[in-house]
């Protein structure tokens, strides 16, 4: 199967809207209709100013590549023909091509959501591999695997779930390690671990892939949620303490909690 070609050539032709065919996969996209309505408005009062994207299939229809969103709202207006661009034959594609490239051309519409983001990253990485599809979403191969989430994890790896370690753990460990030998072998490693512990280590492991396990385990031990906790203040501070204490009505430790909790939420702002 051919790359999909980011430079492509066509031409302006004006054919019958009903000559256009959505593949089924568009076909299956939920289109906002107030969207569609906004945009039928805009296309009434200024024109068509982008035709869709269209490459020839046979004598009596095209394929339609990009602009799902312009053929709806022309329909919408009761139109009969529209403007389009047609791929030369020097750039034409075959289905599955050109439904890359058609992905390609919607990617960068800036109201996509996170699960269109994720829909087009997994669609383009089956059909044209992981490197030109981060490199088509203007995203690095970190941020892909991001979206691709469990979708992106290589079978080899897949194979261990859920005996070794949960999915959302592969999936994590695959971001933070994308060397499928070394992402197994830390696989073995830790799936002795307890639950709580394997995740706090796999959350330690992705601030520092280059750490020793025994390190990554430290780390992941002391990373521990403690919730209580001894402190020991000064005779000059603990009369503080309790003097304000005192004036809140609180006891001792009930005003430390509130300074604390305080303090931390003057941290996260």
């Amino acid at each position: 199967m051919r790359r999909y070609k980011p430079t492509i050539s066509y031409r302006l032709k004006e054919i019958p809207i009903k000559q256009i065919r959505v593949w089924k996969e568009a076909q299956a996209r939920k289109l906002d209709r107030e969207n569609i309505s906004e945009l039928a408005k805009s296309i009434k009062n200024e024109g068509l100013l982008n035709p869709p994207l269209v490459q020839k299939e046979n004598k009596n229809t095209f394929l339609l590549m990009s602009g799902q969103r312009r053929l709806a709202a022309m329909k919408r207006l009761g139109a009969k023909k529209i403007p389009v661009h047609v791929l030369t034959k020097q750039t034409s594609y075959d289905l599955d091509n050109a439904k890359a490239a058609s992905v390609v051309e919607n990617i960068h519409r800036k109201d996509m959501n996170h699960k269109e983001i994720a829909d087009s990253c997994k669609f383009l990485t089956e059909h044209v591999g992981k490197s030109a599809a981060a490199k088509s979403m203007g995203m690095s191969r970190i941020t892909l695997n991001k979206y691709l989430g469990f979708a992106g994890v290589p079978d080899k790896l897949k194979a261990l779930v859920p005996h070794l370690i949960s999915r959302d753990e592969m999936t994590k460990l695959y971001m933070a390690i994308p060397n499928i030998k070394n992402a197994e072998r830390i696989a073995e490693r830790i799936s002795k671990l307890e639950t709580g512990l394997r995740r706090r280590y796999i959350q330690a492991l992705s601030k520092s892939p280059k750490s020793t396990h025994q390190k990554l385990l430290k780390r992941a031990k002391n990373m521990r949620i403690k919730q209580k906790l001894s402190i020991k203040l000064s005779k000059t501070n603990a009369r503080k303490l309790a003097s304000q204490s005192n004036k809140k009505e609180l006891s001792p430790d009930e005003f430390a909690e509130k300074i604390i909790s305080d303090y931390l939420k003057r941290k996260r702002r």
